[in-house]
């Protein structure tokens, strides 16, 4: 999920396609005139004497659409850059990507991601058929159905995977430690991804201990979460708990906003959540804490794993920073940049990488990721019996803290 800048989301311009390309051009007897033109030094002249010979000898002229030959120029002119998380969408994945950050979707429940350019999940949604399947965090995703993933975009394979509620979908997915890929079929169904849960649980781990200890699950920064966090934070509040555990695993991130704003109820107001860095192109921006501080004095600590990315980095840096909060678990994912979504015509859009994220110690996300303090593992025998070592760490740890 990519991380966005909710104020700049949705900007809306009047851009058609010659406003890449320069010229005019025919669609039926309706004539689109240039009204924002490239660059003097930009030559498309190469572009237009291919469209022209395609047009001139291509063997089957039915499978001309020019719409869908504009769509396919465009995005290959934005592939060029070689940045999986800059994209464009033409309006049926506008929509779909709205969809996602509005967190209700039909497909498998998954954010998938790209690292060292091999496709992988990052993270499966809370009780979404890809977590019932028994997928997890860095699976490598080789093949979707017949399709090999070698040379698919993210969005491309986002486009194999989802589908209608109730079909099936088959992954071939390599784990670490496995010597052959195994196959998953998964069935789709309509995904509507909880924003958080909370509840009291005993320090002492023991079923009928003092509840003093707020666990905090929180599955994405979407819309609600705000909203969501809010009310539970007020339970915390009015409850007997001494302490907090705060759980980013598996949580690929959201709207920043969101992410600042649960940050507020963590850390004293202007204490830095995260810097924006444009590569010298524009001055560094400091996000700051704007809340309300009301959780600053509880214990915490902060659980994270491969499937915490964007958003919850960023949130995870934050509190490590500024508090010498303990991040509990495994190396997270590294998705540290920011993309604003451009609106363009005829209900199409351009998600756009235009700076990265750095923590307020200045450290680089992307690539890198956050490296826990206590690392603790899950291995294939946790997960078959379940049990959560990193929480029962999280445990251990949040109890002697004062």
């Amino acid at each position: 999920m990519s991380l966005l800048r909710k104020g700049l989301f949705p900007v809306f311009l009047a851009v058609a396609f010659l406003a890449v390309f320069g010229i005019g051009f025919w669609v039926g007897e309706e004539q689109v005139v240039c009204e924002v033109c490239p660059p003097q030094d930009v030559n498309f002249s190469l572009f237009w004497e291919a469209w022209q010979k395609l047009q001139e000898k291509y063997v089957d002229p039915a499978k001309f659409n020019t719409e869908n030959m504009i769509y396919g120029a465009i995005s290959g002119m934005v592939n060029s850059l070689g940045d999986p998380y800059t994209v464009f969408f033409d309006p049926d994945e506008s929509k779909t990507f709205l969809e996602d950050v509005s967190g209700r979707f039909e497909g498998v429940g998954m954010e998938i991601g790209s690292k060292n350019n091999q496709l992988q999940v990052i993270a499966p949604l809370e009780g979404t058929p890809a977590e019932k399947a028994g997928l997890r965090p860095g699976d490598k995703i080789i093949k979707i159905d017949d399709t090999f993933t070698i040379n698919l975009t993210i969005d491309e394979a986002v486009k194999l995977i989802r589908g209608p509620r109730g079909t099936e979908v088959a992954l071939s997915i390599i784990r670490e430690g496995w010597n052959a890929p195994e196959e998953f079929k998964i069935k789709r169904a309509l995904i509507e991804v909880p924003s958080l849960k909370m509840e009291m649980i005993s320090s002492s781990g023991q079923a009928d201990g003092e509840k003093d200890v707020a666990y905090i699950k929180l599955y994405q920064f979407s819309e609600n979460a705000s909203y969501d966090f809010t009310k539970a934070a007020l339970d915390i509040l009015n409850s007997p708990a001494k302490r907090i555990i705060l759980d980013l695993r598996s949580n690929p991130g959201g709207y920043l906003e969101i992410a600042q704003n649960i940050a507020g109820w963590f850390l004293e107001k202007g204490q830095t959540v995260v810097v924006e860095d444009f590569n010298n192109r524009q001055k560094q921006a400091v996000y700051a804490a704007e809340g309300n501080s009301k959780l600053s004095h509880y214990p915490l600590v902060v659980l994270i794993n491969q499937g915490s990315a964007s958003a919850s980095e960023i949130l995870a840096a934050a509190l490590r920073d500024n508090r010498g909060v303990k991040l509990i678990g495994e190396t997270s994912y590294g998705k540290g940049s920011v993309q604003e979504l451009e609106s363009l015509s005829k209900n199409s859009s351009l998600k756009i990488t235009v700076a990265d994220w750095l923590t307020p110690k200045g450290e680089k996300i992307t690539g890198v990721g956050l490296e826990p303090d206590v690392e603790v593992e899950l291995t294939d025998e946790d997960y078959q019996n379940n049990k959560d070592p990193q929480l029962d760490k999280a445990l251990e740890i949040i109890k002697e803290l004062k």
